[in-house]
């Protein structure tokens, strides 16, 4: 991991870029934190919009998160941002919007194909980004994981033992194979669901809660697009953020 640059937030937040080979990420730090007091972290997934793009959703939930005491940081998706171009996610992406603007069901083979491989690659570079960062003085455990594309972090529930608590966003497609690994999740779960989502298949995001397999698991659903999430839904993930990690 290399530091590229780095800022403080109103004085109160650290704000670091870092790079993991070709990936890109930030990480957020509140002023307490320190090798005596290291802080929990939580991990933000970024949505397929690319790391600049979410920029300023992803550092309002940094700021949120250091006022309750927690470090979060953030890693570019495969293929996305100002990453090596992917063909295939490409492909992939190409055909789930020519299904959508005419009108057609979104096959099980075009979303296999654009999810699965991403979470088969995007998975292990945040074990590696966790590992690297847990190295860290400043940082400590419990760790926590917030955001989507939900397979994401689903599969890291599944394979990833320092991961003790997750929020996940219920707003992309989800292959069937993700069904039975939802099935092995144990650890506590927080979902948002906005139940008018244009791209989401709402009775798939239902059916996968149903799947998971945590015995304290909530789905908090609100009224809405996709960009339309509540502050006081985010005020209730930080709230879960704080039993869980503290």
């Amino acid at each position: 991991m290399q530091f590229t640059s780095e800022q403080r937030l109103d004085d109160a937040v650290l704000e670091r870029e870092f790079t993991l080979g070709e990936i890109p990420g930030i990480l957020w730090t509140p002023r307490s934190a320190s090798a005596s007091t290291p802080a929990p972290l939580i991990l933000l997934s970024p949505p397929p919009l690319g790391l600049r793009k979410a920029y300023p959703r992803l550092v309002a939930r940094a700021r949120h998160s250091a006022a309750e005491g927690f470090a979060t940081a953030s890693i570019e998706l495969p293929g996305r941002g100002d990453r090596p171009r992917w063909p295939a996610a490409e492909q992939a992406l190409a055909d789930l919007r020519r299904a959508v603007e005419a009108g057609e069901p979104v096959s099980d083979e075009i979303i296999d194909a654009l999810i699965l491989p991403l979470v088969d690659r995007a998975v292990p570079e945040w074990q590696t980004a966790l590992e690297l960062l847990l190295s860290l003085p400043e940082l400590g455990g419990p760790v926590g994981y917030s955001g989507g594309v939900i397979s994401i972090g689903t599969r890291l529930a599944v394979v990833e033992p320092r991961i003790s608590a997750a929020v996940l966003f219920a707003g992309s497609f989800v292959p069937r194979a993700m069904f039975e690994e939802a099935r092995q999740v144990t650890i506590p779960l927080h979902v948002l669901l906005q139940w008018d989502d244009e791209g989401n298949d709402r009775q798939a995001a239902l059916d996968l809660f149903d799947a998971f397999g945590s015995k304290e698991k909530t789905l908090h659903a609100n009224m809405g697009g996709h960009t339309g999430v509540p502050q006081f839904a985010g005020d209730a993930a930080a709230q879960f953020f704080t039993r869980h990690l503290k």
